[in-house]
């Protein structure tokens, strides 16, 4: 029971802040419009192509697809982080720290939460893409995949930001980062696996693979180990910063 009361304690301030905050309940609605955009946008490109350039985008759906499972946890993670960059400033992460709710569990509030709104997300929006040829179980696997890095996001942004400036920067920033795993397609394997110092990568190529109506497990399990490392570096690092 206290962990729900916690739950509902801070999920409370967290639609406070959303509400005052116009720029986070719009980027709530983004990742929705990215996946219509390409459920009626994306077929008609395709007839497009093929029709001026004899050109066939279908093959390249894969792709697409997973540009849009790894774009949705980056969008719930900038949420969050913004969140705890305005929480950092006005003083309730020092706050939490003398509360019976710790700053340990908030932690894992925060972790579990992003996580649960990654997964929904991206289940939501890849459903709605239209692009997928892979069946419900896939489905559940790549968005399964995808979560683990909305709170990594989140972290991150809010462990390196001071402020929300710098909160924007780390997000272009890290969409550039993001690109080397989807140049990754057009390479061919073994050298492909060098992009897997990318922690996109292991998450594209689970979609890539499940699309492909290959074996993706064993990839999903990489990424999965790959994104809870990084979570657990990330903790200890929001950790001593809250506490400087």
């Amino acid at each position: 029971m206290k962990v729900l009361a916690h739950v509902w304690a801070l999920g409370g301030i967290d639609f406070k802040h959303l509400r005052r905050d116009p720029m986070l309940a719009w980027l709530t609605l983004f990742p929705l419009l990215i996946a219509l955009a390409m459920r009626w946008g994306v077929p008609a490109l395709s007839a497009e192509l093929d029709r001026r350039y004899a050109f066939d985008l279908i093959p390249y759906y894969p792709l697409l697809l997973s540009f849009l499972a790894f774009t949705m946890p980056m969008l719930v993670g900038a949420i969050i982080g913004f969140l705890l960059l305005d929480q950092r400033d006005d003083g309730t992460l020092t706050a939490l720290q003398v509360t019976p709710l710790t700053l340990r569990r908030y932690l894992c509030y925060r972790s579990l939460i992003p996580m649960g709104l990654s997964l929904v997300m991206t289940v939501v929006a890849l459903a709605l893409s239209g692009l997928m040829v892979a069946g419900p179980i896939e489905l559940i696997l790549y968005a399964a995949v995808a979560a683990p890095f909305g709170p990594v996001f989140a972290l991150f942004t809010a462990s390196f930001a001071a402020n929300k400036v710098q909160g924007f920067a780390i997000m272009k920033i890290s969409g550039v980062v993001a690109w080397p795993a989807i140049i990754a397609w057009f390479v061919p394997m073994p050298w492909q696996l060098c992009f897997g110092v990318v922690p996109h990568y292991w998450m594209v190529k689970v979609v890539w693979l499940g699309e492909a109506g290959a074996n993706a497990w064993g990839h999903a399990l990489v990424a999965v180990l790959f994104e809870l490392g990084l979570l657990a570096l990330l903790l200890r690092r929001f950790d001593r910063v809250v506490k400087r």
